[in-house]
């Protein structure tokens, strides 16, 4: 077998592509982590947004039957004065 004559410059590309091999692998290894972490905190986020307006759903229904009483909602109600109104040619009070 024939031995390759010593190239400092040979040498040196090849030191230089080993590194980038081992760079290019940690980059996809960091990457591939941080992929998984930015799909975590997407469901954490999505999950916690979903959990706040069932919340706020339940505010307005529970506000809604507080303030009108008997459960009946304040767009029913608004509906019916409308209606109202317009039975009586009243001019509406406020904008609708």
């Amino acid at each position: 077998m024939t031995e390759e004559p010593t190239n400092l410059v040979l040498e040196l590309l090849r030191s230089i592509r080993a590194e980038a091999a081992e760079t290019k692998a940690e980059l996809k290894s960091d990457v591939h982590s941080l992929r998984a972490d930015v799909v975590s905190d997407l469901s954490l986020t999505r999950k916690e947004i979903g959990d706040q307006i069932v919340g706020l759903r339940r505010a307005v229904i529970e506000y809604h039957s507080v303030v009108i009483g008997h459960g009946v909602l304040i767009s029913e109600l608004e509906a019916r004065v409308r209606r109202m109104e317009q039975h009586l040619n009243l001019p509406a009070i406020g904008p609708h």
